[in-house]
């Protein structure tokens, strides 16, 4: 699946090689950027208690493998005038593997043995709509500020021979944006993005740093790294989990 979709996106950046100007005046004449991200990610730690309360934890990495494991994700932005702008993006984010737990679990209503063979599934994919702020733009900067409301599906499975358990959870979460943009030089742009908040009952932060090239007036394409690192503790669910992927990325500027 990750090598199918890296050879698609170098496709599509050889069909975009053609001359044109800077990114900077690009965005100016097209306010509406497509873009295409993946790559492999990595989970550093990721720990799972459910319930909460009484539930037995167990590391999801130690189940499953650190990876990597395939993960994308489709950005589109807006910019309404040269001061507000508003962005959508879909996450999707589902890995599993098989492994043994290092002793009896109590997970969602059920019980798993230790040293047997163990399927886990680890689901997180997110749904975001936001709205940003230019507060500074000049010849090499872009600054925004604004606000992400984040939709979460996310879900945790255990299959043990015929005993199988799961917890999901939807929810909305609302995050502080920040955004910070860098040209350099004529056709390159870097670029930092952040979207989190944390609060007593958890936290959510999703940083990017990545560099652009542009291809042609209509086209860039980027590569970068990305970490997701957060999590929810309370009564029914504990689970923090660190993500870390490389990243490279195509964006279709209208």
């Amino acid at each position: 699946m990750l090598r199918s979709f890296c050879l698609c996106l170098l496709l599509l950046c050889a069909s975009c090689a053609t001359p044109g100007s800077s990114l900077s005046a690009s965005r100016d004449r097209h306010p509406f950027t497509i873009e295409l991200e993946g790559g492999p990610v990595w989970q550093s730690s990721n720990d799972v208690r459910i319930p909460g309360d009484d539930g037995t934890e167990f590391s999801m990495k130690d189940l499953t493998g650190g990876g990597p494991f395939a993960a994308g994700r489709i950005t589109a932005d807006w910019d309404i005038d040269g001061n507000h702008a508003v962005r959508a993006v879909i996450a999707p984010l589902e890995f599993d593997g098989t492994g043994s737990l290092n002793e009896d679990t109590k997970f969602a209503g059920a019980k798993f043995s230790a040293g047997k063979r163990t399927k886990g599934t680890y689901k997180f994919s997110s749904y975001r709509l936001g709205y940003r702020y230019t507060f500074l733009h000049e010849e090499h900067w872009r600054l925004r500020v604004g606000g992400t409301l984040f939709v979460r599906d996310a879900s945790i499975e255990l299959e043990q021979g015929s005993t199988r358990a799961s917890d999901s959870n939807v929810g909305l979460v609302p995050l502080l944006n920040f955004a910070a943009e860098y040209y350099p030089a004529e056709r390159w742009r870097i670029v930092g993005e952040f979207d989190g908040l944390a609060a007593p009952q958890g936290r959510a932060f999703d940083i990017a740093l990545k560099g652009y090239y542009d291809v042609a007036d209509w086209c860039s394409i980027g590569l970068g790294y990305r970490t997701i690192e957060g999590g929810v503790d309370n009564d029914s669910v504990y689970n923090f989990a660190w993500l870390h992927s490389v990243v490279a990325s195509v964006a279709f500027l209208f």
